[in-house]
């Protein structure tokens, strides 16, 4: 029997024609209305798939708080409590907190970013926790999962759940070059007796549902 983590972005926090910024721990800002829309989306197509819960983590901040609420609000009773988890958090940009990218570009160089996007090396001047993410995500993955876990977070801490095995991230480049989550997107891992596969990542629920 296998176990299932679904772990999923939060919904937009800039609105349609809004410059997009590095927005992290330190700015805990709500779903604009198309974010709303995006966790309805996603806790209508879990629904949909007949997907329940055993538990819930989530991230302390507002925006991933309002997408799990959307979500669990379409899922079936009884629902289990949502746990924070202060490892979902999202990263801390340090100088380049709610800058754009071509702003931070500036300060650090496109090679510097691109080392993030790609490969979870952070700029200088960036707090990620590195290690104690890995090792949250490693204690989580290497323990038995029982039934579907929901986890809801951002994309700088999302990226930590691939590094924590060594296969789990090359699992995801064979389909794309980076370890990102969209906004409103979700991966999912699965634990068997045979290890950890990547079931899905960066998936998102079809335009209409």
């Amino acid at each position: 029997m296998s176990g299932r983590l679904f772990i999923v972005r939060h919904g937009n926090t800039f609105a349609s024609g809004e410059p997009p910024r590095r927005v992290g721990v330190k700015t805990d800002i709500p779903l604009v209305e198309t974010g709303e829309l995006q966790a309805i989306a996603l806790g209508r197509w879990f629904a949909r798939e007949k997907i329940t819960f055993d538990r819930v983590y989530c991230s302390p901040l507002l925006r991933t708080r309002q997408t799990a609420a959307a979500i669990l609000a379409h899922v079936p009773a009884p629902l289990p409590a949502v746990e924070p988890a202060s490892f979902l958090a999202e990263i801390d940009h340090g100088p380049d907190e709610n800058l754009t990218d071509d702003a931070i570009v500036v300060r650090i160089g496109q090679n510097a970013l691109a080392a993030w996007d790609l490969h979870a090396e952070p700029p200088p001047g960036w707090t990620v926790d590195r290690e104690i993410r890995i090792a949250a995500w490693t204690e989580l993955l290497t323990k038995p999962i029982k039934g579907n876990v929901l986890l809801v977070t951002s994309n700088g801490a999302a990226r930590f759940a691939l590094l924590a095995s060594d296969d789990l991230a090359a699992q995801v480049r064979e389909h794309q070059t980076d370890m990102k989550l969209r906004t409103g997107a979700w991966g999912e891992i699965v634990q068997t007796a045979n290890g950890l596969h990547v079931a899905a990542w960066n998936q998102r629920p079809p335009a209409r549902i």
